[in-house]
């Protein structure tokens, strides 16, 4: 009984298609031990583990022509290398996910709290918020795609961002994005009164915010602090056709923390 395999049998117990081992052949990556009269390819005990070797070295991300240097040339110090290389990688690779995790959770966490009614008004505790300085505007001007345009390469990537619009009550509008980090300013801790809403035209914010303070108003709340808008641009997956904001108000301290509608 021959103790070599066939490379139809070498596929099988390596979990990989024969067209992938015929890849590395014509690579010369992997030759066979020999091939016999009938023309079959045969395999030793060494070409499996020289298969093993190159399953590896491709899991780790390497083309199959630094698979062949590595194995024909390399030494323990630069085969060290090759592993530390793909390890910063596979980090880098994690952290993208986790990032990627945490977005995801959090599009769905707001729709939820959106796919409430958007008329209602709450106070609702928030935790701090670290933002980041990015451009200032008019209040009175409406933001388009020639303004974005002029501040590109800033935020890495702006269709995950919330959009924090803060109005200094001046005339001006101050916009900043929310950053995990230390920022240049910071919404800090509070009780806030907060109005969720989702409207076909950005003509119709003035009349949110107007509705905004009527309510604020009525209710004797003390306000502390400007008038912030948060734009969620990724909201508009679930309604194409509409912008998804909230509007913030810290209130001073001792406002209960509990839900109101609107009139």
């Amino acid at each position: 009984m021959k103790s070599e395999i066939t490379i139809s049998e070498l596929a099988k117990l390596m979990n990989v298609s024969v067209h992938q081992i015929r890849y590395f052949e014509e690579k010369e990556v992997l030759m066979p031990s020999y091939t016999g009269d009938n023309q079959y390819r045969m395999y030793g005990i060494e070409q499996i583990y020289q298969l093993a070797h190159i399953l590896l070295l491709r899991k780790l991300g390497l083309s199959v022509q630094s698979i062949k240097e590595c194995m024909t040339s390399f030494g323990p110090e630069q085969v060290r290398q090759v592993l530390q290389t793909s390890l910063a990688e596979t980090n880098a690779e994690i952290l993208r996910l986790q990032s990627l995790q945490r977005f995801i959770s959090k599009v769905l966490h707001e729709h939820k709290d959106f796919s409430q009614e958007n008329t209602a008004y709450q106070v609702k505790w928030r935790e701090p918020v670290n933002l980041m300085f990015w451009f200032e505007m008019s209040s009175q001007s409406t933001l388009h795609a020639r303004e974005l345009a002029g501040q590109a390469g800033q935020i890495a990537n702006l269709f995950e961002t919330d959009i924090h619009f803060v109005y200094d009550g001046a005339g001006n509008v101050s916009l900043y994005t929310e950053v995990r980090e230390q920022g240049s300013r910071v919404l800090p801790a509070g009780e806030y009164l907060i109005s969720q809403f989702a409207i076909e035209h950005e003509a119709e914010l003035d009349r949110q915010i107007a509705r905004f303070y009527d309510y604020a108003a009525a209710q004797s709340y003390a306000v502390t602090g400007p008038l912030v808008l948060i734009e969620k641009s990724y909201l508009s997956l679930f309604s194409q056709d509409k912008l998804h904001y909230e509007l913030l108000l810290q209130l001073e301290a001792g406002v209960p923390a509990e839900e109101g509608s609107a009139p």
